[in-house]
């Protein structure tokens, strides 16, 4: 009877195969397509309602506001998905050649990371946007350059997670990859990096939040983020009040959604590794 019961044991589906990671996936491609397609780029920031001339708070005016304000959340939004999708493939690049046993990989990869960690990130978008007007090869709009930026800046706080998480991975699951003689690719997708990557996903949501915090220093490129709705708003009416706490509205709308997301995908990885 134990035969039987063990023989009728079913292997658990890979990942790619399981129902609810494919509707995930979809969901993540619906959103991609929307933030490509349906989110308007235009810098035109324009009320058609008179503010109230008095000096106190103008309720009128601030709802009137709230399309413009989320179209600004979300370009802002788009800018941070493209940029933080791009900083979890460089960022795990950049840890595995900085593991690499040659210094002549390790060693510029380690100073490139401790170099982008050590510089602001303003500086880093305004040098960006200099590099892609100074050449005729490439041209870029103002939210590709936000989003390439905050990637390529939030890519090695993430490769530091991601090492990190390396390390963790206990002596003995490296020793029981080599004595199976596993291949590089084999022991890294299926036995080091299954094990790494839950315990960075705290680490990897805390960067998420800050770089959509960090995506309104787009304005300094031109990008029609929430920040520069803001900008705009005051400039053309002279009311900073009532679209800066608007703006920080749209920013509590955009941040605990996403932390909270982040929460409960950690409560589904540590559930399933249990």
């Amino acid at each position: 009877m134990t035969a039987v019961a063990v023989s009728q044991v079913q292997p658990p589906l890979p990942w790619y195969r399981r129902a609810d990671n494919l509707a995930l996936i979809a969901v993540a491609l619906v959103g991609y397509t929307f933030l490509a397609i349906g989110v308007d780029e235009s810098t035109r920031f324009r009320t058609r309602l008179v503010a109230d001339g008095a000096e106190r708070f103008d309720w009128m005016y601030f709802w009137h506001m709230v399309p413009l304000m989320v179209r600004g959340m979300l370009a802002t939004i788009k800018a941070t998905v493209y940029g933080f999708t791009l900083a979890v493939g460089l960022g795990l690049v950049f840890a595995l050649l900085r593991r690499s046993g040659s210094r002549l990989v390790s060693w510029p990869t380690a100073f490139v990371i401790e170099f982008i960690r050590s510089t602001p990130i303003l500086v880093q978008l305004v040098f960006l946007q200099e590099l892609v007007r100074s050449t005729d090869l490439v041209s870029f709009a103002p939210i590709t350059i936000l989003g390439i930026g905050l990637g390529i800046h939030y890519a090695t706080y993430c490769s530091e997670a991601y090492r990190a998480g390396i390390l963790s991975v206990g002596a003995g699951q490296w020793e029981a990859a080599t004595a199976l003689n596993l291949g590089p690719l084999t022991k890294w997708t299926r036995v080091i990096l299954p094990q790494a990557i839950p315990n960075v996903l705290p680490a990897l949501g805390n960067y998420l939040v800050a770089a959509l915090k960090d995506a309104p220093l787009g304005v300094a490129v031109n990008a029609p983020g929430v920040l520069f709705f803001a900008n705009t708003i005051r400039a053309s009416d002279f009311r900073p009040v009532e679209p800066y706490f608007l703006m920080g509205v749209g920013f509590l709308m955009a941040s605990l959604p996403a932390a909270w997301l982040v929460r409960r995908l950690e409560r589904k990885v540590a559930y399933e590794r249990t």
